[in-house]
């Protein structure tokens, strides 16, 4: 547990800003170990390397201000450039313009098991496959080099939530001692974390065994409900509506399943009426929060 928070408090960060304009299946390969970069919160990394289907500002260049791709931005994997008319459009990056990968921690691992040098290179590959059936199937992963990982078994997969609704409190108890600028948290989330921090039978952020875990949870049930919908709202941006995509919920996967080879079984599962989305009712049920207690006035 340690180990998550240490990783948890190196993510805290910016928020969502770009918008969606595709919508991709939530099962995935699974893979190994990650450095995931600044993210908006503490449990997701910057959608920039993940969201196929985000628009991105790319790094400003330096052009004269008659450029037609002056303002006009392409999603990942694609360039601006004019064709005859001068008329701006976006194209295929052509992937040895790619900036080369510093070190292992910039590769990334797609859903055919190839690692890419960058998510740039990846994204670049990918959009010369559009409009075929292995470009559609074509997502990224996770990041770091593809890597075997074990088979999630019945047994763990039951075990993956207890640690996980442990973690999501913890981050929201850090981000509340942390937030002296008031940058992480909305004062209608202070206020519910405030009762969880200063609740005296609080489970101190640790090393705890399962049987602790799921002892606490038992017992101290209603320090859950906010965390487990508070990530919900943290996943559901683009767009707004209830349901997680799996480019919603990349930017959490990514970073977990190098260290948790049961999260892509998890996500899985939780599609219980698997028409790929995961409703907020799905979302909770997976989390084991009953029913009475799912509320979408807490997704805030």
């Amino acid at each position: 547990m340690r180990v998550w928070i240490v990783f948890l408090l190196c993510l805290a960060g910016q928020a969502f800003t770009a918008s969606i304009t595709e919508e991709e299946p939530i099962i995935d390969d699974v893979g190994e170990e990650a450095q995931p970069e600044v993210g908006v919160n503490p449990v997701q990394v910057e959608t920039g390397d993940f969201d196929e289907a985000i628009d991105v500002e790319e790094e400003e260049e330096e052009v004269t201000a008659e450029s037609p791709c002056l303002n006009h931005h392409c999603k990942k994997g694609k360039v601006c450039e004019v064709d005859e008319e001068n008329t701006p459009m976006c194209v295929c990056q052509d992937p040895t313009t790619c900036p080369g990968a510093v070190g292992e921690f910039e590769h990334v691992c797609a859903t055919d098991n190839t690692t890419y040098d960058s998510s740039c290179h990846f994204f670049a590959q990918k959009c010369s496959l559009e409009g075929t059936k292995k470009g559609h199937k074509l997502h990224l992963d996770y990041i770091g080099p593809c890597k075997f990982i074990e088979a999630c078994m019945d047994a763990e997969l039951n075990e993956f939530p207890l640690r996980m609704r442990d973690w999501l409190k913890n981050v929201l108890v850090t981000l509340y001692e942390r937030d002296e600028e008031n940058n992480l948290l909305t004062e209608k989330q202070k206020l519910r974390v405030r009762k969880i921090y200063e609740n005296e039978k609080r489970l101190q952020a640790g090393e705890h065994s399962l049987d602790l875990l799921a002892h606490d949870f038992e017992k101290n049930y209603n320090m859950y409900i906010f965390p487990v919908h508070w990530q919900f709202g943290q996943l559901d941006q683009h767009p707004v509506d209830g349901f997680l995509s799996h480019t919603e919920l990349a930017p959490l996967r990514a970073p977990l399943i190098p260290m948790e080879h049961c999260t892509t079984r998890f996500f899985e599962q939780c599609d219980a009426d698997n028409d790929k989305y995961i409703a907020l009712e799905e979302w909770a049920n997976c989390f084991s929060i009953k029913e009475q207690d799912v509320d979408q006035d807490l997704v805030i």
